[in-house]
C-alpha cells in the first residue's frame, strides 16, 4: 500500500524535521474545523502579518512542545500561517461556491442546461405524438371511390322519393393532398316530372393537414355566420358530427327545406345534404318533415362510412 504523497515544500527552504514535543501528547480536541486532523489555530493574529511580493507569508511559529499541537511537515495538518489550508491525501478539495449572489451565473448556466434537456424531451415527445412531421395521416381506413353515387348509401330516402332525376352526377379528385369524391343526385316522387329534392354528398380525406380544427370551427358555428340555421351535435357517429337544419316553408306551399349531417373522423370529412325548394310550380306539395330527413340522413351516414372502410 503506497503513503499519501508529502505536502510540498518551498524550493529555497529546507524541509523541517519533526519537533519532539516536551510534554506528553495531549489527544486531539473537538473543534469546528473540518476533517481531517481538526486543529485550532495558533493563538497571534497571523492574518496581520506583512508579506512580500513573490514570498510566502512569514508566520510566528508555534511555541515548540505546546500540547495539542501536531509536528510541522506531516501530511494531513494544518501548514503554518493558514490554518485551514489542510493537505489531503487524495488531492485538493475541491473549492465550495461563495454564497449570496457569486454563484448566479453558476445557476444561470445549471437552469440553462437543465432547460435545454426539457425542451429537448419536450420535442421527442411532440414528435412521438403527433407523427413526426405530419407526413402520416389518420385516414382511419377509409378510401375515396371514383363513383360516389354508385359507393354511396341513400337507401333510406327511396320510400318517399322511389325514383331518381337525371343522370347523378360525380366527381373526384386524386393528389397527395387530397382525395375527394363528390355526388349530386335529383330524386323525384312517383308521378313527378321533375326532381322533387336533391342530395349532396362529399367525402375528402386529408392526406397532409388535420382538418379537425377548421371542420369544428365552420360546422359548430353555422349558425353564427348563416342567419336562420340550427345546429346540433350528433353523438355515435365518427369522432365528432354536426346536424344543420332550416325550414322557411312555414306550413305554406313555398319556401325550402335542408339539411345537412357533416361528420369527420379521424383525417377524413363526410357530408350528406339534403334540401327541397317548394313553389307553385313544383308538384311537390308535401315535402317530408326534417325530422324525417334528419333521421334519413343518420341512417344513411352511418351505412356509407361503413362501405368506404378498406
Amino acid at each position: 500500500m503506497s503513503t499519501p504523497p508529502q505536502s510540498p515544500q518551498p524550493a529555497d527552504q529546507p524541509a523541517q524535521q519533526p519537533q519532539q514535543s516536551a510534554h506528553p501528547a495531549v489527544p486531539p480536541q473537538p473543534t469546528a474545523y473540518p476533517y481531517p486532523n481538526p486543529q485550532s489555530p495558533p493563538a497571534g493574529a497571523f492574518y496581520a502579518q506583512p508579506t512580500l511580493v513573490g514570498q510566502p507569508p512569514v508566520q510566528p511559529a508555534p511555541a515548540q512542545g505546546q500540547p495539542g499541537m501536531p509536528p510541522q511537515g506531516q501530511p494531513g495538518m494544518a501548514q503554518p500561517g493558514n490554518p485551514y489550508a489542510q493537505t489531503y491525501p487524495y488531492g485538493p478539495v475541491p473549492p465550495v461556491p461563495p454564497a449570496g449572489g457569486g454563484g448566479g451565473a453558476g445557476r444561470a448556466v445549471l437552469w440553462a442546461a437543465v432547460g435545454a434537456v426539457v425542451a429537448s424531451a419536450a420535442w421527442a415527445g411532440g414528435v412521438l405524438l403527433l407523427g413526426g412531421k405530419g407526413d402520416s395521416a389518420d385516414l382511419r381506413g377509409y378510401s375515396a371511390p371514383s363513383d360516389m353515387c354508385a359507393g354511396a348509401d341513400y337507401s333510406s330516402f327511396k320510400e318517399e322519393y322511389s325514383e331518381t332525376g337525371s343522370s347523378p352526377t360525380h366527381t373526384t379528385l386524386k393528389d397527395k393532398a387530397l382525395d375527394e369524391s363528390y355526388c349530386s343526385v335529383g330524386l323525384k316522387k312517383s308521378g313527378s316530372t321533375y326532381s322533387d329534392a336533391y342530395l349532396t354528398l362529399q367525402l375528402d380525406l386529408h392526406r397532409k393537414t388535420d382538418p379537425g380544427p377548421e371542420f369544428t370551427a365552420t360546422w359548430k358555428n353555422y349558425g353564427d355566420s348563416h342567419t336562420g340555421y340550427d345546429v346540433d351535435p350528433v353523438e355515435g357517429i365518427g369522432d365528432e358530427a354536426y346536424l344543420v337544419t332550416q325550414d322557411t316553408t312555414n306550413g305554406s306551399s313555398s319556401g325550402s327545406r335542408y339539411a345537412t349531417l357533416a361528420v369527420r373522423d379521424g383525417w377524413v370529412t363526410y357530408m350528406m345534404s339534403y334540401s327541397s325548394y317548394l313553389s307553385s310550380y313544383d308538384e311537390d306539395k308535401d315535402p317530408p318533415a326534417l325530422t324525417d330527413v334528419t333521421g334519413w340522413l343518420k341512417a344513411d351516414t352511418k351505412s356509407t362510412l361503413e362501405r368506404l372502410k378498406k
